[in-house]
């Protein structure tokens, strides 16, 4: 089967880390991949990005051909209300980052630190960032932190169960199921299949 190009935005995925490694301004970077997704649903009304073009889920489907157990996921991980209490959390957690973001843009100290899992500050000093407006900067690290978490936590359900576990509780699988629901007025649970 001959391979498309957009097979290939795992690339984009893991040019994203390296990037932003290697300067945490890169990380604004991830706000094409919180957008585009919703963008895609309000306007087809389906799930193509999940499916087809995300390239987190393309990454851990890849790595996960070595690395996962190849079990299936808890039921608990699909229904209802997991994955809306997760997308709930989530949001709660970017509208933090978000307020952390408009206190630097009112005067407060930039923190240069990226959160992981919502509690390990990991220490980012190396960073210049001087050449920005602090909140530019405090965003950066915020935004980064954001996308290594559920980076984490993707990767760790494709150790532990299949490979694109993630995906079964993915926040943004989860707005953009709702968008396209809404917009095709259906119960749907594929919202156009995968397109």
């Amino acid at each position: 089967m001959k391979r498309k190009w957009y097979d290939y935005l795992w690339i984009a995925e893991l040019s994203y880390w390296v990037l932003g490694l290697c300067n945490i301004l890169f990380a604004w970077l991830g706000v094409l991949f919180f957008f585009i997704p919703l963008l895609m649903a309000a306007i087809g009304g389906n799930k193509i990005y999940c499916n087809r073009y995300c390239g987190r889920g393309q990454l851990l489907g890849l790595l996960g051909r070595k690395l996962s157990r190849n079990a299936p996921p808890p039921r608990f991980l699909r229904s209802y209300w997991f994955r809306g209490g997760f997308l709930a959390f989530f949001m709660v957690m970017f509208g933090l980052m978000l307020h952390s973001t408009y206190r630097v843009f009112s005067g407060a100290p930039l923190r240069q630190t990226v959160t992981l899992l919502w509690m390990f500050r990991l220490p980012w000093q190396w960073a210049d960032v001087e050449m920005v407006a602090p909140w530019v900067a405090q965003f950066a690290f915020g935004f980064f932190g954001v996308m290594m978490t559920s980076t984490v936590l993707g990767l760790l359900t494709m150790v532990l169960f299949r490979p694109r576990s993630w995906c079964v509780y993915c926040p943004m699988g989860t707005m953009t199921q709702g968008i396209c629901k809404l917009r095709q007025g259906k119960e749907d649970v594929t919202c156009g299949g995968k397109g």
